[in-house]
């Protein structure tokens, strides 16, 4: 109980101070960064899930049972470019996929709503036509969107097509590599949390928070 309740009021104290939803200028200042170090313009955060092992909940059955062949939780997330969460959903089973988690989470459906308060679409550097939209950045298992974007498929691909693989692929690791460093301050990541689901969920969340408060 001391580990739940200290962790809930970490999140508490914490969340709306260092992962609060951006607004429209904070947006475009997190582009500016992808741009300068991923070369990848209009792009407002690189999103990804995490499997969090965890021993197997009572009574689950296969639903926390995933394709690695362990038992898990998934911990989803979306980034900027200096390595702090700007979203996060915590707990979905570990058999789903990402692309399931991120269209039943909030941060999907605002997105799909319009709700995220994105900059209008400007030109990309150097054009000065069409217009472009501000995008998120995941690898092939999310599905194309006007303002989600994936890697062209790797058969047959042009110059031109594998230079825009290379360039969001440099976006995208940006939340791998977040997630790295997450688990290396937060050592209990490594391996199987043997907390109750409720608490290893809010344990996870802590470590969010905490992994942004550190960065920032």
């Amino acid at each position: 109980m001391i580990i739940l309740e200290t962790c809930v009021a970490i999140w508490d104290a914490l969340h709306a101070a260092v992962m609060a939803q951006p607004h429209k200028e904070q947006w475009k200042e997190i582009a500016d960064v992808f741009q300068k170090t991923c070369q990848f313009p209009n792009c407002a955060g690189a999103i990804d899930g995490k499997h969090i092992r965890i021993k197997k909940p009572v009574r689950s059955g296969s639903q926390y049972y995933n394709y690695k062949k362990y038992f898990s939780f998934v911990l989803f997330a979306m980034c900027d470019a200096n390595y702090s969460f700007r979203y996060i959903d915590v707990g979905s089973y570990g058999s789903r996929s990402d692309s399931a988690i991120f269209s039943h989470s909030e941060f999907g459906k605002m997105l799909q709503d319009k709700a995220l308060d994105l900059p209008e679409h400007t030109t990309l550097p150097g054009t000065t036509s069409p217009v472009m939209p501000f995008v998120f950045v995941g690898d092939e298992a999310f599905a194309l969107g006007e303002n989600l974007m994936r890697p062209y498929s790797s058969r047959g691909l042009s110059l031109a097509r594998r230079v825009f693989n290379y360039r969001l692929t440099r976006a995208r690791r940006v939340v791998e590599c977040a997630f790295g460093i997450l688990a290396n301050k937060w050592r209990f990541l490594h391996t199987p949390i043997h907390l109750k689901l409720e608490t290893a969920i809010s344990a996870v969340k802590a470590a969010c928070v905490l992994h942004n408060f550190v960065q920032a």
